[in-house]
C-alpha cells in the first residue's frame, strides 16, 4: 500500500511539474497575455445583452473598451445578475450559468452573488488550485504533500430560492462539488462534513475526521484554521498539532492579512521549522495571486491568464480614488490602487473593492493592501487595513502576545472629548503589560501613516488607541449570533462607523 501511495505521489508531483512552462510566460510575456486575454473576453462577451448594449462588435483596442464601457461596483450590476439567477442567460456571459458564489457581506450590508461561468470555474478557480500546488512544487521539489491528504475548511451550497436549477455558495463550496476525482481522492473532510451548513457541528465533525487522516497540508483561513485546530486538540488531549499530524509540511493560507497570525502559526501552532507557509489571493470573483517566493512574504505574482483582464484606478493620499484608471501596462511601483476586473464569467469593469500595491513590476507582484471601504478616516487620518496588519504584527511581536480576532472603529470627539481609535482584541497570549502593547501599536501606526502622526500630534485631535480585552469565544459568539460563521465571512478589521465594534462589545463586560 506504501509503494502505490509513493506511485501516486510521485505521479502527481509530475503531471504538476509540467505546468511550470506555462506559468513561466507570466514572468516572460505578461503584457502579451492580458492582451490575448482582453480580446478573448470582448470576444465572449459580443452576443450577451452586455455586449450588445456596449458596442463589444466594435471594440478592437483596449481604450475603445475604456471609452464605451463603463466601469461597475455590486449594486450596478445586480439587476442583471439577479436576471441570471432567476434563469436568464447570455446576460452578462455566452456561456450558461447556473452557479453562484455567496461572498462576504462585510464591506456591504447584504451578501454578494457573484456568478461562476463553466469557464471561469475550469480556467481560473480550478486552475489556480493547480497553479498553487505547481508552484508550492516549485519551492520544495523534495515535498510529500500527496502520500497525505489536504485539508480544505469549505463552506456550504444550496439551491437557490429563485430557480431550481441554481445552485448558491461558498466559493470554496462550488468548487468542491466538481473537482476532479484525483483531487477528491487527496483531501479531507468528507464532502458530507465539508459541505455542512451548521458550523458549530461542522467544526466537531471536521475535527473527529481530520483527527485520523494523515494530513499533510492545509488550505483555509487563518482564523478558522485555529478554530479547527484548538478543537482537534481538544478531542485528541494533544499538546500539538504536529502531534495528531507527524508529516505535517504546509498551510496554504489567503483571505485575511497573514501577518497577525504568523507568529501564532510559526512558533505555537507549528513549532517545526520544516513547516511552509504559501500564501494565495482567491476571492468569489476569481483566483487573482498566488506566493511564487517563499522567501517573499506577502507578495504574490499576478496570474494573468485564467480569463481576468486587470485594470487600476490610482489612489491618492488622502485615500481617495483618481480620475484615471490604467491597465497593467502603466502600472507603478509603490502606489496605491483599486482593483478592476474584467471576467469570463461576466463581470465587466467591476469593482472589487480591495486595494493592491505592487511590488514589482518584472515579474508582476502585488501586495494586498485592503479594502476600498475598509478604513477609518473620522479624523482625516486615514488609516488603512494594511497600516493596522503591520502595527498590531508589530506590538504582538515586541510583548511575545499572540491574538486571535480584532476589530477597530472611531471613538469620536464630543463634549469636548478628543477622538480615539477603539479596538476590541482577543488574545490567545495577552501581553504582560497591556500599556507596553498599546504604546507600540501606537508608535507604528504614527511611523508608518504620516496623517495618523498628524492627528495624534500633541493629542489634539486623537488620543492614543483604546484597548478593550475580549474574552476567548468572543468574536466566535458574535459571528455566530449575526449568521456569519464560514470561511466567506470575515470579521471586519477596520470601520468607519461603530456598528461592528458595538455589537462585539455587547458580548462581554470588562
Amino acid at each position: 500500500m506504501a509503494n502505490g501511495i509513493s506511485l501516486f505521489n510521485e505521479a502527481l508531483l509530475w503531471f504538476m511539474k509540467r505546468r511550470m512552462s506555462r506559468i513561466e510566460s507570466i514572468y516572460t510575456r505578461p503584457l502579451e497575455l492580458q492582451e490575448e486575454c482582453f480580446k478573448g473576453l470582448v470576444y465572449a462577451g459580443r452576443q450577451t445583452e452586455w455586449g450588445k448594449k456596449y458596442g463589444y462588435s466594435q471594440i478592437h483596442h483596449y481604450d475603445t473598451f475604456k471609452s464605451q464601457v463603463p466601469i461597475s461596483t455590486y449594486e450596478e450590476l445586480f439587476p442583471y445578475i439577479d436576471r441570471i439567477m432567476q434563469g436568464e442567460q447570455q446576460v452578462l456571459w455566452n456561456s450558461p450559468i447556473t452557479w453562484f458564489s455567496k461572498s462576504s457581506g462585510t464591506t456591504n450590508a447584504r451578501s454578494k452573488f457573484i456568478p461562476v461561468s463553466k469557464e471561469s470555474l475550469e480556467d481560473c478557480h480550478m486552475m489556480g488550485g493547480k497553479d498553487m500546488i505547481t508552484l508550492l512544487i516549485n519551492n520544495r521539489p523534495d515535498t510529500q504533500i500527496f502520500e497525505g491528504k489536504g485539508l480544505s475548511i469549505g463552506g456550504s451550497l444550496s439551491p437557490s430560492i429563485s430557480h431550481p436549477n441554481v445552485l448558491v455558495g461558498d466559493v470554496s463550496a462550488v468548487i468542491m462539488k466538481n473537482l476532479p476525482v484525483w483531487a477528491q481522492m487527496i483531501r479531507t473532510p468528507s464532502l458530507e462534513v465539508a459541505l455542512m451548513d451548521d458550523w458549530d457541528q461542522k467544526i466537531e465533525r471536521m475535527a473527529w475526521e481530520t483527527s485520523k487522516e494523515n494530513v499533510t497540508s492545509i488550505l483555509g483561513v487563518p482564523t478558522w484554521t485555529l478554530v479547527l485546530i484548538e478543537k482537534i486538540l481538544e478531542i485528541t488531549g494533544k499538546q500539538s498539532i504536529l502531534e495528531v499530524w507527524e508529516n505535517f509540511e504546509f498551510m496554504i493560507h489567503g483571505a485575511v492579512a497573514f501577518g497577525p497570525y504568523r507568529e501564532v502559526f510559526q512558533k505555537d501552532i507549528f513549532r517545526n521549522q520544516g513547516v511552509g507557509f504559501l500564501e494565495i489571493y482567491n476571492a468569489s470573483e476569481g483566483f487573482f495571486g498566488i506566493q511564487d517566493d517563499l522567501s517573499l512574504k506577502d507578495e504574490l505574482l499576478l496570474m494573468l491568464d485564467y480569463g481576468i483582464f486587470y485594470e487600476f484606478i490610482p489612489i491618492n493620499e488622502e485615500g481617495e480614488e483618481q480620475d484615471t484608471i490604467v491597465d497593467l501596462s502603466q502600472v507603478e511601483l509603490g502606489l496605491n490602487y483599486a482593483m478592476v476586473i474584467s471576467t469570463n464569467a461576466g463581470l465587466w469593469r467591476y469593482k472589487i473593492g480591495d486595494t493592491i500595491r505592487f511590488t514589482s513590476i518584472d515579474p508582476y507582484r502585488i501586495k494586498i493592501s485592503g479594502r476600498t471601504k475598509h478604513f477609518i478616516n473620522a479624523f482625516g487620518e486615514e488609516l488603512i487595513m494594511e497600516n493596522a496588519e503591520i502595527a498590531i504584527s508589530k506590538a504582538c511581536l515586541e510583548t511575545n502576545s499572540i491574538i486571535k480576532e480584532y476589530t477597530a472603529a472611531p471613538s469620536y470627539m464630543q463634549g469636548g472629548q478628543r477622538g480615539s481609535h477603539e479596538w476590541v482584541i482577543e488574545f490567545s497570549k495577552a501581553p504582560k503589560e497591556m500599556h507596553t502593547f498599546v504604546e507600540i501599536l501606537d508608535r507604528t501606526l504614527r511611523e508608518i501613516n504620516s496623517d495618523y502622526d498628524a492627528k495624534r500630534s500633541y493629542d489634539l485631535v486623537l488620543g492614543p488607541p483604546l484597548i478593550h480585552q475580549a474574552p476567548s469565544g468572543t468574536f466566535y459568539a458574535w459571528m455566530r449570533e449575526r449568521g456569519k460563521l464560514g470561511g466567506q465571512h470575515k470579521v471586519p478589521r477596520l470601520s468607519n462607523h461603530r456598528e461592528f465594534l458595538e455589537g462585539v462589545k455587547a458580548h462581554f463586560k470588562e
